[in-house]
């Protein structure tokens, strides 16, 4: 469960990536981070934090902020009411970041998923992303990400983003784990 101190401590320090990474947010937009912690109680393994700029019934943009070593869990965005998934195209900003997707396992990835949930995460195709790479995961397509040593900043660009219908590999993450205190 996110505690008011755990929220504001961490939608803080996505505040300090952001404004080292030069990403200027207003005023509105600093209040309104969320914390993402998918109730599992390790916010600094398993975790994000983000500030959505728009979600319309068209398109999506957000600014994923992730602490060093900070994951996101195995999930996909699966068609709702006969409307496709999330498209999503991911954009490093700064830092680097580690996306894993379905497909053949790359031989010496360069980083695994946090210690003792590996089960959870059994995508093993790595694409590795610095500031100005991207990648465009499609439809229904299960991936998760993790940040570098120095952490990550992904913009994220995406048809209407429906993360409450988000589907994870991990049983216990209840869906739509991002919000603020």
């Amino acid at each position: 469960m996110l505690t008011k101190q755990d929220y504001e401590k961490y939608s803080s320090l996505a505040l300090e990536y952001l404004e080292k990474a030069g990403i200027v947010i207003t005023e509105t937009e600093k209040k309104n981070v969320e914390v993402a912690e998918y109730e599992l109680g390790c916010i600094e393994k398993v975790g994000l934090e983000l500030v959505v700029y728009v979600n319309t019934e068209k398109c999506c943009a957000k600014e994923l902020v992730l602490l060093p070593g900070q994951t996101c869990p195995e999930h996909r965005h699966p068609a709702i009411g006969g409307e496709d998934g999330k498209e999503e195209t991911f954009r490093c900003r700064y830092g680097k970041v580690y996306l894993y997707v379905e497909g053949e396992e790359t031989e010496n990835r360069q980083t695994n998923p946090p210690e003792g949930m590996e089960e959870y995460f059994t995508c093993k195709k790595e694409i590795v992303l610095n500031p100005g790479e991207q990648y465009t995961i499609m439809p229904n397509t299960l991936h998760w990400f993790r940040a570098g040593d120095c952490g990550a900043i992904v913009s994220e660009f995406s048809t209407k983003s429906r993360d409450e219908y988000d589907i994870y590999t991990d049983p216990r993450i209840i869906a739509a784990g991002a919000r603020q205190v």
